[in-house]
């Protein structure tokens, strides 16, 4: 039986994610089991999977085993930096590299960066990007920071733009996207979202503003901003208007995609990532209040693909 003290670091947390954090390599299933069967006790007393700890309580563990892990280790991996102090990390991820391990991907930014920096006592994704998408990432060196910052993304106080190149003229009066959304699992067990109307119980509020930053013959490239944050959403309400992401091998043109990957579409010039690119976040420094605003600027990738337009 174990018995572990929170510290100022795991305060606030969900006592579910503390124990996934603290018995690495113990299936998840197998945490919420004995999480249910009273095994797990906070402070001697049963507690839910989404019991708040605080900084002092006492968690007592049951025996588990770990689950033999065959696979290669983490390899340390330092991002580009755009800020960082004692509070906070923001990176520019690159695509093609998943912010987190699961659903097939060994790891991500977060065990990169831990395994790069042991001596952090804390570090943890502040939102999401998916995969494919690159540009500003934060990551909270302190809990107080993570929920400080958490609390603004879910209140909408971050102004967050994107770079998507899209086929086509987009409509330059086109300027707002309020399409709900609604998340779901294919046959093969992917993630995917979809539009639905607003009237359907499954669907969420989705609003996406957008603006016209440059025109080219055959391509428009987009600034946009997400006033709710649903996954995928630029994606869906971008291909919901008839006029889906460059590259993007989920909702996009896959023809073209093709076609541009193999250099055949824009003389000169192959593309083989998505075109979305997170280049603007602004937000309240969790500690100071100060106003911060980052900008990311875009990959070469990407810059050399304009210029062949």
């Amino acid at each position: 039986m174990r018995r572990l003290s929170v510290d100022e670091g795991s305060a606030g947390q969900r006592l579910d994610n503390f124990l996934l954090r603290v018995l690495k390599g113990v299936p998840k299933t197998h945490v919420y089991r004995v999480i249910r069967s009273g095994e797990v006790r906070v402070n001697k007393g049963r507690a839910a999977a989404d019991t708040r700890l605080a900084e002092g309580d006492e968690v007592r563990v049951p025996p588990v085993r770990v689950a033999e892990r065959s696979e290669a280790p983490v390899p340390g991996r330092e991002f580009p930096l755009l800020f960082e102090d004692e509070h906070l990390i923001a990176v520019d991820k690159p695509a093609g590299v998943a912010v987190h391990g699961g659903s097939g991907v060994s790891f991500g930014v977060i065990e990169q960066l831990r395994r790069a920096r042991p001596q952090a006592k804390f570090l943890e994704l502040v939102h999401r990007l998916d995969k494919e998408t690159s540009g500003i990432l934060l990551i909270a060196k302190k809990r107080s920071a993570l929920i400080a910052l958490q609390d603004q993304f879910r209140a909408r106080d971050t102004g967050k733009t994107y770079a998507a190149l899209v086929a086509g003229t987009w409509p330059a009066n086109k300027k707002v996207i309020d399409v709900a959304l609604h998340k779901y699992l294919d046959a093969a067990g992917e993630r995917r979202v979809r539009t639905v109307s607003a009237d359907r119980d499954e669907g969420r509020r989705s609003i996406t503003l957008v603006n016209v930053a440059q025109q080219f013959a055959r391509f428009t490239l987009l600034d946009v901003t997400i006033k709710t944050g649903r996954t995928h959403q630029i994606r869906v309400h971008l291909a919901h208007e008839g006029y889906g992401i460059v590259g993007d091998a989920k909702y996009g043109d896959f023809a073209l995609n093709k076609a541009l990957a193999r250099g055949e579409l824009v003389p000169g010039c192959k593309f083989e990532r998505m075109f979305l690119h997170a280049k603007r976040l602004a937000f309240d420094h969790p500690a100071s209040g100060e106003r911060i605003e980052l900008n990311a600027p875009l990959p070469r990738e990407c810059e050399t693909l304009l210029n062949c337009l």
